[in-house]
């Protein structure tokens, strides 16, 4: 059940507490907040049910005095003790089941253990959550008349009154969850994705962008925005719109490749691939670089994607990104890198970029240990490719104390192996006397 916030109308609260008999004039001085004025006097009528409303109302602000001091979720059937506190009846009969006769708000010994129905609270209770229920309902009504007259708008307007049309769609969608259903139910899925094309303009094709992402794409839908005129729009899109369209269309492109290993492989342009790594380097908005490596770790799953996106230069700007980011966007620039590193252009390309060993050294018993983990995997590979270059720079960065560190900790054994697997390979190209000095360590590490 939910957690109900009460609300901090205190005044309504302490007429409520002076039990306010007339409910019509409860509604006019604001005590049930409905803010109409009048309130309906035959609920029979409408059919309501009380935990019904209370359920598809959960979000909204409830008065305390509504609330029971027990479960802190509003009552249904309200009863009062002797102390004059009012609690939920099954909640309350409860408390007395486990042998406690004492008021649980004020802790009084009860001289009386009878619960009184308070009725009056109880249809306060139901008149405020009925009018919240009926003006939620009046707004969905509303909200799906409006989005049905824009899906048969757009079939006829063109231009700014198109671009118009899906913007306010787009904010109808991002605004209200049944605007989403309606969309699908009177097949607004299809109209909005064939107004992609070839010949589509920016502004038009951002807004629809802006629409599906929002929405729940069947198959068919998918397979016709991944034809390769749609995924070049996307792509364009990406390349040249603001920060929120570039956000929509990696996720639209994200979601078309859900349980589509194959779709990847095909649509990884050159293109694609140079966009999503500048979304990922603009560490103003955190959440464009976490969508940008997600969508950049599905692509490179498979290796000649990799060979592209070294191609690129990949390397040096995601060790560059490295410093700064949470450790979530950490470990998917670390788990790209590795898989670089597991192609020859990849090796390369971390051998010779300059920042590689210093930035992936600092970052051992740093972040979490999966970063630790990828971090000695990179180390590992580059230093074995190239071990007199790597070696001497990686000791020089203050690799010996960091996997000296590694093997003495308590985390995981295969990184304690990997660890020492690393610390010898640095050591075969040095005497022992040389390889302590070149480590820097203190004599009692020594």
């Amino acid at each position: 059940m939910p957690m109900y916030q009460p609300s901090t109308r205190r005044e309504a609260d302490m007429k409520l507490d002076s039990q306010v008999l007339d409910l019509e004039t409860a509604v006019k001085d604001g005590i049930l907040g409905g803010g109409c004025g009048v309130i309906p006097t035959d609920f029979s009528s409408e059919k309501l049910d009380l935990k019904l409303m209370i359920e598809e109302l959960e979000f909204v602000d409830v008065p305390t005095v509504f609330i029971c001091p027990i479960s802190l979720e509003p009552m249904q059937d309200p009863v009062t003790l002797c102390t004059g506190q009012t609690y939920e009846r099954s909640n309350i009969l409860k408390w007395f089941s486990l042998g406690r006769y004492t008021c649980p708000t004020t802790m009084q010994e009860l001289w009386d253990d009878s619960v009184t129905p308070n009725k009056t609270l109880q249809q306060l209770i139901f008149s405020w959550f009925s009018q919240k229920y009926l003006a939620m309902k009046k707004r969905s009504e509303d909200v799906q008349g409006r989005v049905k007259e824009i899906l048969e708008n757009l079939k006829k307007v063109k231009g700014q009154a198109r671009v118009q049309a899906l913007k306010e769609l787009r904010q109808v969608v991002q605004a209200h969850g049944i605007a989403k259903k309606t969309v699908v139910e009177n097949g607004g899925v299809g109209l909005i994705s064939s107004l992609l094309g070839p010949y589509t303009t920016h502004a038009v094709g951002s807004e629809v962008i802006g629409v599906l992402v929002n929405l729940n794409l069947i198959s068919n839908i998918k397979s016709d925005l991944l034809q390769p005129a749609k995924m070049s729009l996307m792509v364009d899109i990406l390349n040249e719109g603001s920060f929120e369209t570039k956000l929509n269309c990696t996720r639209l492109i994200t979601m078309l490749m859900e349980g589509n290993d194959f779709v990847s492989e095909n649509v990884a342009s050159l293109s694609l691939l140079v966009g999503l790594l500048r979304l990922a380097k603009d560490k103003k908005h955190q959440n464009g670089v976490l969508a940008g490596l997600s969508l950049l770790k599905v692509l490179c799953s498979h290796e000649q994607v990799r060979n592209s996106f070294v191609n690129v230069g990949a390397v040096p700007q995601l060790v560059e990104l490295m410093p700064g980011l949470n450790n979530e966007c950490l470990e998917l620039v670390l788990y790209l890198l590795e898989l670089l590193s597991n192609i020859p252009e990849g090796r390369l390309a971390l051998k010779d970029c300059p920042l590689t060993i210093p930035n992936v050294v600092k970052l051992l018993m740093k972040a979490s240990e999966n970063c630790t983990q990828l971090a000695l995997s990179i180390l590992y590979v580059i230093c074995k490719f190239a071990p007199e270059e790597c070696a001497s720079l990686a000791l020089d960065a203050g690799l010996a104390a960091k996997l000296l560190l590694v093997i003495q900790s308590g985390c995981n054994p295969v990184l304690k192996q990997r660890s020492a697997e690393l610390l010898k390979l640095c050591s075969l190209n040095y005497t022992t006397t040389i390889f302590i000095s070149k480590c820097n360590l203190t004599r009692t590490i020594q």
